[in-house]
């Protein structure tokens, strides 16, 4: 039966909350979500949806007394029965037609448009996203599933290899097994999706274990491949804390590969734990990890003071500077530094700080730890630099930090090495572009980085020598687009996994090459030509 062919892929639309219909639209979900909360969830392990007596609670960081529901806290004893659901759907679903894979990937997406907003209100309520925020990574979510469903058609059958003679071969791609999911909060629907996605349309089976901070959003993804059609068993919803459950996952014999995103010291855990093999384990664990970063945006003598100054405020305090990718280091070349120091307090004081679901620029930090985190670096940044916008927590409910500036940071100042993943930005002064490129590359991160100049040899320059998976010249350091920025850093950052790009499936495949010596036929005989008949 010939394959059907799926149309070109397209970046899915944000929606325009300026329009008085769109702000309706959100302000109708979040009504309809807040008139659920507190509500309780099961595990879903194969086909059993399994209550516990311990719960994890997620709470809405904007009002923590607000509960958005309960969710089971997983044993080492149900993580263990996880895995072998997840071991015996494998048989199966590694058997399944590749190309039905990926329609179920694609009618996952058509079920994601159909519940934007629902999906977006959840956002709003369990991480503090304003309404883009929490509409892009909505959309980052749909690419994946379109995107990674084509990257299945594109890998599926029989891949070409040259010709030897006497032989006929092929190449094919196989599934890896069973892998445990760890998503992150900060993009707790776009992520989990992507990397949930990945390794379902692949052939694998999944335990996914979403991140205590927004396990609603795990909840939501795992109703949706139900309905897309998914079987039982290849998706295992599995709320639990991090710790002892969390190595149980990674040190399992049954394990085959680990999908995590989160911070540096945790993945570099899993890295190790998964490094030791386990009594009847077979194979070598594959680790895909992403680990933050220290992202610098640097600004030449020439650059356009306005633009640079809008992005770095945009990379930086977009979703409370709460990205892997978020700008924490504007590097300015002293000619133009005072200019961009100005502006950049122009733009940050003129941030408004609210409560999400009235759509405010900044929300809510994640919660108290993280609060009490920021302001552990901001104390701390008064003694390293001048501070000039910020400094301290906002209202009386929730857990607010004010968006913070430090200007005059040194290169090897706390403030400008460690990630704090919050509205801080450190603001450092260089003589020249050379120092420039040195202080970008002096962290021991390499995700993303921007430079605004208009000196065609800087820019070509920083191609060159600023080392990070994703750099961006005269635009900001944040909002990759899957497809068109394949997302993934270097050193302390990951593995540079390339999220949303060509390279990204590998990651959950192996390739097997079969080769079978065929008998030769043996050559026709020339016929002898006739010569011409003489006299």
């Amino acid at each position: 039966m010939p394959v059907k062919r799926l149309p070109n892929f397209r970046n899915e639309t944000y929606k325009d909350f300026s329009l008085p219909k769109e702000k309706a639209a959100m302000e109708s979900a979040i009504k309809q979500a807040r008139a659920s909360l507190g509500k309780e969830y099961p595990l879903l392990i194969g086909s059993e949806r399994i209550k516990t007596n311990d719960f994890i609670l997620s709470r809405n960081p904007a009002h923590p007394s607000e509960i958005i529901g309960k969710f089971g806290k997983g044993t080492v004893g149900l993580a263990q029965r996880s895995l072998d659901t997840a071991s015996k759907a494998f048989e199966s679903w590694r058997l399944v037609d590749p190309y039905h894979r990926a329609d179920i990937l694609m009618k996952a997406a058509a079920i994601c448009r159909r519940r934007r907003y629902e999906i977006n209100a959840w956002m709003v309520l369990e991480v503090g996203k304003n309404y883009l925020e929490a509409d892009a990574d909505t959309a980052e979510a749909i690419d994946f599933l379109e995107f990674y469903a084509r990257e299945m058609y594109r890998l599926a059958g029989h891949q070409p290899v040259h010709k030897n003679q006497g032989e006929v071969g092929y190449l094919e791609y196989l599934p890896l097994g069973v892998g445990v999911i760890v998503p992150p909060w900060n993009f707790p629907f776009a992520i989990l999706v992507g990397t949930a996605s990945a390794a379902i349309v692949t052939g694998n089976t999944i335990i996914l274990k979403p991140s205590s901070d927004s396990p609603m959003m795990g909840w939501l993804f795992a109703e949706i491949m139900h309905e897309a059609g998914l079987p039982d068993g290849v998706l295992n919803f599995f709320t639990a804390p991090g710790g002892e459950i969390g190595d149980y996952l990674v040190k399992s014999p049954v394990t085959r590969f680990i999908s995590f995103t989160g911070s540096k010291e945790i993945g570099l855990r899993i890295t190790q734990l998964a490094a030791t093999p386990e009594k009847g384990q077979k194979w070598i664990k594959r680790v895909v990890a992403e680990m933050g970063g220290k992202d610098g945006i640097v600004v030449a003598k020439d650059a356009d003071v306005e633009n640079a100054a809008q992005g770095i405020v945009s990379a930086a305090f977009g979703f409370q500077g709460q990205k892997c990718s978020a700008c924490s280091r504007a590097i300015v070349e002293r000619p133009i530094y005072d200019k961009i120091v100005s502006r950049v307090k122009e733009l940050v004081d003129a941030l408004e700080i609210g409560d999400p679901r009235e759509n405010k620029a900044i929300g809510p930090v994640v919660n108290q730890r993280a609060q009490e985190k920021i302001m552990d670096y901001i104390k701390l940044g008064k003694s390293e630099g001048k501070l000039i916008s910020g400094g301290g927590t906002f209202g009386k409910e929730g857990f607010y930090v004010k968006p913070t500036v430090f200007a005059d940071i040194a290169p090897t100042a706390r403030l400008a090495q460690e990630e704090i993943f919050g509205p801080v930005l450190a603001i450092i002064p260089v003589k020249d572009f050379d120092e420039a490129l040195k202080v970008a590359n002096n962290t021991e991160y390499g995700l993303t980085g921007a430079v605004y100049a208009k000196n065609r040899s800087k820019l070509d320059r920083a191609a060159k020598e600023f080392f990070v998976g994703n750099l961006y010249l005269n635009r900001k350091c944040t909002g990759a687009l899957v497809g068109v920025h394949p997302f993934g850093g270097f050193n302390m950052s990951g593995t540079d996994s390339k999220a949303g790009g060509r390279d990204y499936l590998h990651l959950f495949l192996q390739a097997r090459v079969v080769a079978e010596k065929v008998k030769e036929l043996p050559k026709k005989k020339r016929k002898a030509k006739r010569k011409p008949a003489t006299k």
